[in-house]
């Protein structure tokens, strides 16, 4: 490692740069100290690359790609942001030696400890294809030897089952001898392709000779596709499990939890009482590569806490010295870059000071289809941690569902399992939350202060002090629409983190009615609890046009483009930027809140769901009878096949099912709860909230 030079950032984001890890073709990798003292690795896009926007897109994907594996054996990714034209990632520090690099000093490991290996792989490849993504470049370099077991890193190149690769464009890496033959081929690649590289790596590892080997790149991939692999050396035991991962054709390859079951401790031969369990479980805590792990974790933890004693402004000690750098890792230190261009990953210590990570969740798998009025098992839930009452919809963004707290404040849980994430008291329930962008979600503490935050961490972006947030109206990557403690409405802008305007309004934030609104393209529509529509002008807060009595009460409307959809006394169209009508329906009676999805539009009137083409023509043979006879209004909810509708009053309530494609009501949730109820939705995944349960479900 070297020392900081010329040009190098002293800071970037919550993390003091330590000194130089290595560099690649694509930027360069830091040692950082956290805020606790703890080590984190950084990695930077280098400058002269960082005006390529597609560039930084899929570098900043890496740690989306990353976060997505919930995983043990991968490191965590801790942050992700651009800051002053410098894209970087933030990662967890892993302290010790590639497998690589542990062969080649210490030779093969033994069939215990190879056994080991292969169960915590397999177990950490079930997970990375359980979050929809393949590695694509398993191999002993990509493996680290930690003294709390092997970690598998090097996101920089997975890609999701789809196809979309994150690599250079045009280069599809495969490393000699590692890769499958249908890698090899340039043939379509599934997870079996990494089973077939994690069969080579347990031969390398237990004979420290590759399984395909010839004299030239040319010939390792000729044997690849044609030959069959050498396995001698291979202890006899382990022969019929290591072979099967090599089948030419993926179907025949051992799924990755087969693997880790049939590898993992007490399924030898000689391993089934708990006498030879316990012995082989310690393999990672004994010997010299335990020796050196914990060498490494030490020092660097010396040197990160050092660095954030001797910052600025603390008392006393000094910084680490060059000579220091270099001691700490001198002959051999593991410098984990992968290819030059690939990502870099580190684990280190979980101190619960750490922020949570930020990352996306995978996609929850979408229901073949359920049978008619029976509701599918909850991914999750219910679970009593959310305030009752009327409540503001929830936020769905990255990882994390985020709504108002049971005991006060604002929560965040994870969408893929219910479990928290992060919680602050200090947040108002009653002021809402509103998604500004796809990373970050607008809220308001007690004293009416914007606060602008990472959803994922929970860790706060910025802030407006003199904002006096009642109650958030609506919100957009240029702006943040509110109304204020005293009923004004204001705009506060994004890029400059001021107010923009303040304009005067009829409106009450405390009332227990309030106003909805939607954001678009230069306009600001306004739906106040009297029934009229405003729609004002973003740039400054001048009324564009208006509708008096839209509506008997306030009811979300919805943008698209340059047209505003809204219901009332007639459901209708109009042109966002003068008011001009598109189409009207007055139906048979007041119509609630519509809500859009690439394939029309659904609106509720009377008892009946409809849906509609966007240009206002009634989708053929397309009205399904709800549980209740009135209007809801809430805005439905889509999501998939699905559009999920709330109704209810004395005696008939819930949250009703309607699938698109079968144009009929499906299942009825909670039908005996009158609410109230807020709803969001994504990633195949909804979620309702009503008396202080919060419960997850999937869609078809």
């Amino acid at each position: 490692m070297n020392p900081l030079g010329f040009g190098d950032p002293l800071r970037l984001g919550p993390y003091r740069l330590v000194g130089v890890l290595g560099e690649g073709g694509m930027g360069k990798v830091y040692l950082a100290a956290r805020r606790d003292g703890g080590p984190a690795a950084v990695k930077v896009l280098r400058p002269e690359l960082a005006h390529d926007q597609d560039l930084v897109r899929r570098f900043v994907r890496e740690a989306h790609t990353a976060a997505a594996v919930e995983s043990r054996g991968v490191a965590r990714v801790l942050g992700a942001e651009v800051e002053g034209g410098r894209p970087w990632i933030a990662t967890e520090f892993l302290s010790g030696p590639t497998l690589e690099e542990a062969v080649a000093r210490y030779g093969p490991l033994d069939e215990p400890a190879v056994r080991l290996l292969a169960a915590a792989l397999g177990e950490t490849l079930r997970d990375v294809h359980a979050a929809g993504l393949i590695h694509r470049d398993v191999k002993p370099a990509n493996i680290v030897l930690t003294a709390d077991g092997p970690r598998l890193i090097d996101f920089g190149i997975a890609r999701p089952e789809h196809g979309l690769t994150l690599t250079t464009t045009g280069q599809i890496p495969v490393t000699p001898g590692y890769g499958a033959p249908e890698q090899v081929l340039g043939q379509r690649v599934t997870g079996a392709a990494d089973v077939f590289s994690l069969g080579a790596v347990l031969v390398y590892a237990a004979t420290g000779r590759r399984a395909y080997d010839g004299p030239h790149v040319a010939a390792v991939q000729y044997a690849v596709v044609h030959e069959r692999p050498e396995l001698a050396g291979l202890p006899p035991a382990l022969h019929p499990l290591v072979a099967p991962c090599f089948q030419h054709d993926p179907a025949l390859r051992p799924a990755p939890e087969r693997i880790a079951a049939a590898f993992a401790p007490g399924t030898g031969a000689k391993g089934r009482n708990g006498r030879k369990e316990r012995k082989e479980r310690e393999v990672w805590r004994r010997g010299p590569l335990h020796e050196e792990a914990k060498a490494r974790e030490t020092e660097i933890r010396r040197l990160t806490a050092a660095t954030v004693v001797a910052a600025p402004g603390a008392a006393g000690a000094r910084g680490p010295s060059r000579r220091r750098f270099l001691a700490a890792w001198g002959a051999g230190g593991a410098l984990l870059l992968a290819g030059g261009g690939g990502a870099a990953w580190w684990l280190g210590g979980r101190e619960a000071a750490e922020p949570p990570a930020a990352g996306d969740a995978p996609d929850a798998a979408l229901l073949e289809g359920t049978s008619a009025g029976i509701r599918p098992t909850p991914l999750w839930g219910p679970l009593d941690v959310a305030a009752s009452g009327p409540l503001p919809a929830p936020v769905v963004l990255r990882d994390v569902v985020v709504f108002a707290a049971r005991d006060g404040g604002l929560t965040a849980l994870r969408v893929v399992d219910g479990t928290a994430k992060w919680t602050h008291r200090d947040l108002s329930a009653r002021a809402g939350q509103l998604a500004v962008n796809e990373d970050e979600f607008a809220c308001a503490d007690a004293s009416g202060r914007l606060s602008v935050r990472n959803a994922s961490t929970g860790e706060e972006a910025w802030s407006v002090a003199d904002a006096e947030v009642g109650l958030l109206l609506a919100a957009a990557p240029e702006g943040v629409y509110f109304l204020t403690s005293t009923g004004k409405v204001r705009a506060v802008d994004t890029a400059g983190r001021r107010i923009r305007w303040t304009v005067e309004s009829a409106e009450d934030p405390s009332g227990t009615d309030v106003p909805l609104a939607a954001v678009g393209p230069g306009r600001l529509a306004l739906s106040g609890t009297n029934g009229d529509l405003a729609v004002l002008d973003t740039a400054d807060g001048r009324t564009a046009w208006s509708l008096r009595g839209k509506s008997s009460k306030a009811l979300q409307p919805v943008i698209e483009g340059g047209t505003l959809y809204a219901g009332g006394k007639a459901l209708g169209a109009y042109a966002l930027a003068d008011g001009a009508r598109r189409w009207e329906d007055e139906g048979y009676g007041d119509w609630g809140p519509p809500a859009l999805d690439p394939d029309g539009l659904t609106a509720v009137s009377g008892g009946l769901a409809y849906r509609y083409e966007k240009d206002g023509s009634r989708s053929e043979l397309w009205i399904v009878t709800l549980v209740s006879p009135y209007a809801s209004d809430q805005q439905p909810v889509v999501q998939g096949d699905w559009i999920w509708v709330v109704e209810g009053n004395d005696n008939e309530a819930g949250v009703s099912g309607l699938s698109k494609s079968a144009k009929d009501r499906v299942w009825t949730y909670e039908r005996e709860n009158p609410g109230p109820w807020a709803v969001a939705a994504a990633g195949n995944r909804v979620f309702l909230l009503s008396r202080g349960r919060i419960v997850a479900l999937p869609t078809a």
